[in-house]
């Protein structure tokens, strides 16, 4: 079937993006506790980030925490700010072996000084860095992005008439980086909870039964090989 403007046969996405679900099951389920969940689930991620540059994918993002988040448990919000501090100041120093950027959005409002700053820290290390990009979103709400970007818009004196959906795009939270061709959400639930609303618009979706820890380069060889088989019709035929 030859290709048109409104059709594009799928191969390797360049941008796949995963809502990380399934953390705190898995840990009641092994008999863990839930900051194990967590610390496995983005050892898990880390994994699937390395295979997913291997095989030819630009950009791994991850629906890291929402802005939803911050109503959990006082104790789970403190253990996931502790281990997103560890990734930023840790984890990096290998992320930049690997020629990985790393790159972190969202509101940031009530990360805390030293998060902030460990973020910036890792952003600016692995600034040049062009491998692969892992992408986590942090204090990240899809509407939230949509709204502050309106409001940047408006503060810039934008007449009503200009505004348009590349200008909107323009000023989101990461407008250099394209909007994912695929996304995958991992423990059987199959919603996309205010992940990219704007960006993902056209993605594919697949919506897979293992808990993230678990989900592995077998899991990601499945999606990336089904989404090889998909015709991306971008409202067309």
């Amino acid at each position: 079937m030859s290709e048109t403007k409104s059709e594009v046969v799928a191969s390797v996405p360049q941008h796949i993006g995963f809502i990380l679900d399934g953390n705190r099951r898995w840990a009641r389920e092994n008999g863990k506790p839930v900051v194990e969940g967590h610390r496995q689930g983005y050892l898990a991620f880390k994994r699937v980030v390395k295979s997913a540059i291997r095989h030819g994918v630009r950009y791994v993002s991850a629906y890291a925490f929402s802005t939803e988040n911050w109503q959990r448990d006082r104790q789970e919000v403190r253990d996931l700010m502790k281990i997103f501090l560890w990734v930023c100041k840790h984890e990096v120093a290998e992320l930049d072996r690997e020629g990985i950027r790393l790159r972190v959005i969202g509101s940031k409002l009530k990360i805390g000084h030293a998060l902030a700053r460990a973020i910036h820290e890792a952003e600016e290390k692995t600034k040049n860095n062009t491998r692969g990009t892992m992408l986590l979103c942090l204090d990240y709400g899809g509407q939230q992005e949509i709204v502050e970007a309106m409001k940047q818009i408006v503060a810039d004196g934008v007449d009503p008439d200009d505004i348009t959906p590349e200008l909107i795009s323009q000023h989101l939270y990461a407008p250099d980086i394209p909007p994912p061709d695929l996304i995958v959400r991992t423990s059987g639930e199959k919603r996309l909870s205010n992940f990219m609303t704007w960006e993902s618009t056209y993605s594919e979706l697949a919506f897979v039964n293992e808990y993230f820890p678990d989900y592995n380069e077998a899991s990601l060889q499945r999606e990336i090989d089904d989404y090889g088989r998909r015709h991306r019709r971008f409202g067309g035929n």
